[in-house]
């Protein structure tokens, strides 16, 4: 998420395209934005932005032409020149915001508001936004709710801060009230940790326990100029550090969120040392914000906050051609990769007459197969003796041969009913018969 720095690098951007450069026409907007129409048209206009915290103003102020020349000096009045008055629109950022300059028949996919260069080849300063939580409001001013930022207004940030110290605000955890932008303008995930990691403070503890000691450092404080300058910049505390790691992002030589390198990020990646490095430990804040940390996390950690997965940064790598590609740091990129299907395969009982068959016909034939083997199971032939239903002759007792349907012959011819007495009836029906 753009922050302070990279808003203000945002600024710097449009100040040095725009320097020199007339606009003209309509500003035009997406379709697919929901943020207001800018109704500002003019045939030529010079754009200047300047920013404050985590909001960027841009002016677009209307120019007269003489004899085809752009006379390149603001209109004095509206009456006076026919001109429109100058415009002011102020951008917040939100999630994935920024300003880029390309060519009119290269326009970004998500380019939601437009301004056109007046030569030729046209082209145009665009405001992107992929993921559309990014706003601009016309003729709006700094809103009330932010605090001085903390990169232009050191002095007013640091006075408010020390200043509210009784609020209920400063009573949460360090790492919360680092995102407050009524205190805090400018501040945001990436640079809450490092200033935390740096000052080895964890992140759960109370903001007034954190800050309350440079309220009794400012009242105490007797040394010279000189030896104040040294002991700040040697030893900064969490306000100093505050202004500090902003200006040494901006002074990262053109590189991280730079609107004109954002894809090469890694000055700011060995910059960092805490956000979204390997090693440290995560926790989600009450805001479900996640913090990267080391050490204890402070007695105001929330109990049972589920631990979110680290992401491992991606840093650039070279293909076999000879090209740039992305790839986890310390390991290999799982893009491309086609993990295999995992089929199990059917069960196949081991003896056949475990099947189920699926008709009277294969429960006759399967019942024949297993008295032939003596290997058919009582759930295959209790199935088949109800679909066949046939009349049974009781088999003597102790003959210990298998009883045959009535009509067919006994299995032992020898045997006469008068020679055995009369067999007793079984309360049970045997295992086994023969089809018919």
């Amino acid at each position: 998420m753009p922050e302070g720095p990279e808003l203000h690098l945002a600024s710097r951007f449009v100040n040095r395209v725009g320097s020199g450069t007339v606009f003209t026409g309509q500003v035009e907007k997406s379709a697919v934005s929901k943020n207001g129409e800018v109704p500002f048209k003019c045939d030529a206009y010079l754009i200047s932005a300047v920013s404050r915290g985590k909001e960027v103003k841009l002016t677009l102020t209307p120019i007269k032409e003489e004899d085809g020349k752009e006379d390149m000096k603001p209109a004095a009045t509206e009456d006076e020149d026919s001109l429109p008055a100058p415009m002011d629109v102020t951008f917040r950022f939100g999630m994935s915001g920024s300003f880029k300059l390309t060519d009119e028949d290269e326009v970004p996919k998500h380019a939601h508001l437009k301004f056109f260069t007046k030569g030729k080849p046209a082209q145009v300063l665009c405001f992107v936004d992929p993921r559309r939580f990014g706003s601009w409001e016309v003729n709006g001013t700094w809103q009330p709710d932010r605090g001085p930022c903390v990169l232009l207004e050191y002095e007013k940030f640091r006075s408010n801060v020390l200043s509210n110290l009784p609020e209920k605000a400063f009573d949460k955890p360090i790492c919360e009230v680092l995102l407050n932008q009524k205190y805090f303008n400018g501040i945001g995930n990436y640079l809450r940790a490092e200033i935390l990691f740096r000052l080895k403070v964890p992140p759960f503890e109370k903001a007034r326990t954190v800050l309350e000691p440079l309220l009794h450092k400012e009242k105490t404080a007797d040394l010279t100029l000189s030896k104040k300058l040294k002991w700040k910049l040697e030893n900064p505390d969490l306000l100093e550090l505050c202004h500090l790691l902003p200006m040494e992002v901006i002074n990262l030589g053109g590189k991280g969120y730079d609107p004109e390198h954002l894809d090469d990020s890694s000055a700011f990646e060995d910059w960092l040392r805490c956000y979204n490095v390997d090693g440290m430990q995560l926790l989600r804040d009450s805001n479900g914000r996640t913090i990267w940390f080391q050490g204890s996390p402070g007695p105001m950690a929330p109990r049972g906050s589920k631990v979110p997965k680290a992401r491992t940064r991606r840093r650039k790598g070279v293909d076999e051609n000879g090209k740039e590609a992305l790839s986890p740091q310390g390991s290999e990129s799982r893009k491309g990769k086609v993990t295999p299907e995992r089929r199990t395969p059917p069960k196949i009982p081991k003896d056949p007459s475990q099947v189920r068959p699926r008709s009277t016909k294969a429960a006759a034939k399967q019942t024949a197969e297993g008295l032939q083997t003596g290997k058919a199971t009582r759930r295959t032939t209790s199935r088949s003796r109800k679909k066949m239903a046939l009349p049974l002759v009781e088999a003597p007792e102790g003959n210990g041969t298998e009883c045959e349907p009535s009509g067919g012959k006994a299995a032992n011819p020898e045997a006469s009913v008068s020679e055995t007495p009369p067999p007793r009836k079984s309360r049970t029906r045997s295992r086994h018969q023969t089809p018919l």
